[in-house]
């Protein structure tokens, strides 16, 4: 029993000089982060998240963020195809997606992918016109996700999107579309009184045709009017020799009371 005791401090002893003597050593990769693992400094592994033990004295892990992360290009000077200068702002969202080629391949990643939306963006607004653009900035941001996502693969990144967030004219520029737009507004308006005017002759027209087809209408509508009016006395004329309606309003009157006269 007592050689068993022996044996069990030896042991521990052991593990005590080993541990203070062999550099061992314990690294976490925590659950938004891959580890890359290099031995003598050339790459080996790319670890998941988890802990592991390492031999410092060869070995390193090097903890990469897979977060989303996003890039942002403020007015930015494009030349349209039509000549005219604009400032573009765009920001694009994307994250890590092979950390050996982010991080090995790459000096900085995130220049890599600032670069690369700046050409894009150039090459996009450089073949249209400025109708072209404001019309249709939904199908911009399709055509700039499509240009930029096959190099942000090469840089080992995921493109998840990238979005036009303001499009900035020189300040004539402003001012002429903003008459093109009160000349539409004008036109607009100019339209809506021209039709408002038409149904109304229509349908002038049409009560005249009613008229000409039934005479008695004429008839019908002055006995409307007849019975609407206001007023003590109305003489109408009707056609086909009718004699004339006279309409009397009799108010009521009071004749004065008289007062007797008083007897002497």
């Amino acid at each position: 029993m007592v050689e068993l005791l022996w044996v069990v401090v030896l042991v521990a002893v052991l593990l005590f000089v080993a541990v203070k003597v062999v550099p061992i050593k314990r690294v976490t990769v925590y659950e938004y982060q891959k580890g890359l693992k290099y031995t003598k400094g050339r790459y080996a592994a790319t670890l998941n998240a988890g802990q592991y033990w390492i031999l410092s004295t060869f070995s390193s892990v090097v903890p990469v963020d897979i977060r989303p992360q996003f890039v942002t290009i403020q007015g930015q000077d494009v030349l349209s195809a039509d000549g005219v200068t604009l400032k573009v702002s765009l920001a694009a969202e994307f994250q890590v997606a092979d950390p050996n080629v982010a991080i090995n391949k790459n000096a900085n990643f995130q220049n890599s992918l600032y670069l690369t939306l700046q050409m894009a963006v150039r090459e996009i607004v450089g073949k249209e016109k400025i109708d072209t653009l404001i019309e249709n900035r939904a199908g911009f941001s399709s055509k700039l996700t499509e240009l930029t996502s096959a190099k942000a693969t090469e840089f080992g990144l995921k493109l998840t999107s990238a979005d036009i967030k303001d499009i900035m004219f020189p300040g004539e520029m402003k001012k002429a579309f903003a008459q093109v737009v009160k000349a539409q507004k004008d036109g607009q308006a100019a339209l809506e009184k021209a039709r408002g005017e038409t149904a109304a002759l229509r349908s002038l027209a049409n009560a005249a045709r009613m008229m000409d087809d039934n005479p008695n209408l004429l008839q019908l509508r002055a006995l409307q009017a007849f019975a609407d009016s206001g007023g003590n006395t109305l003489v109408l004329g009707l056609p086909n020799g009718s004699i004339p309606v006279v309409k009397r309003v009799e108010k009521a009157s009071v004749s004065p009371r008289k007062e007797p006269k008083e007897k002497d």
